[in-house]
């Protein structure tokens, strides 16, 4: 009897007790279709790369480190340097000056940006090859008075020189935006605990303000120096030296236009690849104090890929037992 009894608050417990849920994951057909086609996309891209002939990759063998497209690459890196060194400080001038409470230097420094945001960088490297047109000869003396001394404008704006002004001058507005930007993001009360100190208005722009204001400048400013390599190519226009011009000199020479055009792309692959893994670096140095534990980088990603999905793993040193020792509890 009792053994009918259990049986019976046996059934009942079970059909009391909930079916177990089946979760079944959701079904996304829509990214298997994209990645087929994707995975279609490349392998077309390889066959053509491996089957057609046309693209002569015995020439970009040749010419890929030739000295004279080195020298080229060489000379685009110096470009953006410099560039970006004037278009950085300028630039900063140029946002601490919007911020200025004078109405004639506030007012100054946002026609400059409206200028040189507003006209192509193409015009103005133009522009400033042909200043002499305009300006036949610069001089430096008193204003409204006599000169000391005058250079020949043709003498003193070379081309490289027209190159630097045409692209850093151009850079400064841009830069002046984005730190303008990332000044606006230190909250006031950083200004108003600096002034609370006594420090001068400079001294908290260089010590408080603009560190801070570093995690918002650097993301877009590494976005700019990447731009400005590719820019240098417009320098070709004005017959100034860089990576672009020294491959034409060659296929204008040899008539293959595609293969050293080719080379120039893989060149300028490199560089704004270099850039791309400095910024990246870069913007997690001074992401440091903004998050509480930064991302993995890519090299620790791709570890813990390899240890998850592989089974390597590190073998730590095992604990000695303190017991073993007669140390006790």
């Amino acid at each position: 009897m009792s053994e009918q009894v259990s049986e019976q608050a046996t059934a009942q417990a079970q059909r009391a007790r909930p079916e177990t849920i089946r979760a079944v994951p959701v079904r996304h057909p829509g990214r298997w279709v994209a990645a087929a086609i994707i995975a279609v996309l490349l392998a077309m891209l390889v066959h053509n790369l491996a089957t057609n002939t046309r693209w002569q990759g015995w020439i970009i063998n040749q010419y890929l480190f030739t000295s004279q497209v080195l020298h080229g690459l060489l000379a685009t890196l110096w470009l953006t340097l410099i560039a970006m060194v004037i278009g950085i400080v300028g630039g900063v001038i140029l946002a601490v000056m919007r911020l200025s409470d004078n109405p004639v230097v506030s007012s100054s420094a946002w026609v400059y940006i409206w200028f040189f945001r507003g006209t192509p960088v193409l015009v103005q490297l133009i522009f400033w090859y042909n200043i002499a047109a305009l300006f036949p000869t610069i001089s430096i003396g008193i204003p409204f008075g006599p000169s000391f001394h005058t250079w020949s404008t043709t003498t003193l704006i070379t081309t490289f020189a027209a190159s630097i002004l045409g692209l850093g001058l151009n850079e400064a507005a841009y830069m002046a935006e984005i730190v303008r930007a990332g000044i606006l993001s230190v909250d006031e009360g950083q200004n108003e605990a600096a002034c609370a100190l006594g420090m001068r208005r400079l001294l908290i722009m260089r010590r408080i303000v603009l560190p801070q204001a570093m995690r918002v400048i650097i993301p877009p400013t590494g976005n700019e120096t990447i731009g400005m390599l590719k820019t240098t190519s417009l320098v070709s226009v004005i017959a100034s030296f860089d990576l672009l011009v020294s491959v034409q000199r060659i296929y204008n020479a040899n008539y293959k236009v595609v293969p050293l055009l080719v080379v120039a792309s893989i060149w300028y692959l490199v560089a704004t690849s270099i850039l791309t893994a400095g910024q990246y670096y870069v913007e997690r140095h001074y992401a440091r104090g903004s998050v509480r534990g930064l991302p993995p980088t890519p090299p620790q990603k791709f570890r813990e890929f390899f240890v998850r999905n592989i089974g390597v793993t590190h073998r730590l040193p095992a604990i000695p037992n303190r017991d073993a020792r007669g140390g006790g509890a």
